[in-house]
């Protein structure tokens, strides 16, 4: 029975399964894909693209998220399903580099092919439960539409391709927020998205860690190739403290509050949505853009600042610290100061770029977010 490929809701902690874990694998490469684009493509139209790039593949992976929430991974039939969707992943992060160029359909169709796709497969699943299959319909009708914009840009001139996905995008980030209203059907409502907190949590701390580790990959691979001199070798070491403080700020003991949270919360259903759809985009994309940093130091640590390097170096930590608080702010309502103040001790860096040299201004930035780290450590331990 199709219905069996459901989750059982018996009060129990979801655990995340092994399909899940290999199915994240696929993310490793469309995340490196966007770095290597990105440090290509150091322009502002490049970074408004890696932007787009980012939020598609984050959405990919976080509507995935929220549907082995409620299937079983032990299932064959979930485990096949995800094995088709990690196929077209590889496609979509294959085509990634060049999106913009040749291979635009690839990238357009291999997303609308996941979105749609998945969302048939969970209509069948949960064909039974007449809540979950009224929001999965109302869903159907939204990717239904982006859909066509993806197609439509994959098949669109590069240069108009970018408005096209744009478009898509605004339709399938704007969903959740309209209650996927849709005529006919009505609108969800928050409490049809019963959700597993910890998996939720689990999940989206374990996509992190891929990004953190993406930025190990680069900095590991780059240093490698280089001549070990004193200042690449600062310049590495900067970059391995800064990805532990960006662990040190995720991981913390909020990160396993915010399940707690959610789980006895009046609405779980509402703070998961902000929590684990909305809120980490910005700390993805500043971990990718940490990556890019860290590479272009370890190529160039002394000398000359370009702008680009000092907008990657300073903005970097600064959307990570930003996407953190706002994290904090969704599911606590609670302004984290230390962090907000780390962003601006990152603006005001700038002033530092005409007198500096980019293996220090790395060094600024991550002592930065280690010091917001370690004091927030610090007020904990006295609370």
């Amino acid at each position: 029975m199709l219905d069996s490929l459901l989750r059982a809701r018996d009060g129990g902690e979801a655990r995340v399964g092994f399909v899940e874990l290999f199915f994240d694998l696929v993310f490793v490469f469309a995340i490196t894909q966007v770095s290597h684009f990105l440090l290509e493509n150091l322009t502002w139209l490049g970074v408004l693209q890696s932007a787009m790039m980012v939020a598609a593949v984050w959405w990919a992976w976080v509507y995935t998220s929220w549907v082995t929430n409620w299937l079983d991974p032990q299932r064959s039939a979930v485990q096949i399903g995800l094995f088709v969707l990690m196929a077209a992943g590889l496609v979509l992060s294959a085509a990634l580099p060049h999106a913009f160029e040749n291979t635009g359909l690839g990238f357009g169709a291999a997303f609308a092919f996941i979105q749609v796709g998945r969302t048939l497969f969970m209509l069948l699943a949960c064909r039974e439960d007449t809540s979950l299959r009224r929001n999965f319909q109302r869903i159907l009708v939204w990717l239904s539409i982006s859909a066509v914009l993806w197609i439509g840009g994959g098949l669109a001139e590069p240069e108009q391709r970018l408005w096209w996905w744009l478009g898509a995008l605004a339709i399938e980030y704007v969903g959740p927020v309209a209650y996927f209203w849709t005529p006919g059907l009505g609108r969800s409502t928050t409490q049809d998205w019963n959700v597993e907190d910890a998996h939720m949590a689990e999940r989206v701390g374990l996509f992190t860690i891929i990004c953190l580790g993406e930025t190990l990959l680069i900095s590991g691979a780059t240093f490698a190739r280089l001549e070990w001199s004193g200042p690449v070798i600062v310049a590495f070491g900067s970059a391995i403290a800064s990805t532990i403080a960006m662990w040190w700020l995720y991981f913390s003991r909020a990160h396993e509050a915010a399940s707690h949270t959610i789980t006895h919360a009046e609405d779980p259903g509402a703070l998961a949505r902000k929590g684990y759809t909305y809120s980490p985009l910005l700390v993805v994309a500043g971990i990718i853009v940490v990556a890019v940093s860290d590479e272009l130091v370890l190529a160039h640590p002394l000398g000359h600042i370009e702008p680009a390097t000092a907008l990657t170096l300073l903005g970097g930590p600064a959307l990570f610290l930003l996407g953190t608080s706002v994290a904090t702010w969704a599911i606590w309502k609670r302004v984290a100061w230390a962090r907000l103040a780390g962003c601006a001790v990152l603006v005001v860096g700038w002033l530092l770029v005409p007198m500096t040299t980019p293996v220090m201004l790395s060094v600024f930035s991550t002592s930065v977010l280690l010091i917001v780290a370690a004091w927030e450590t610090m007020r904990a331990r006295r609370a």
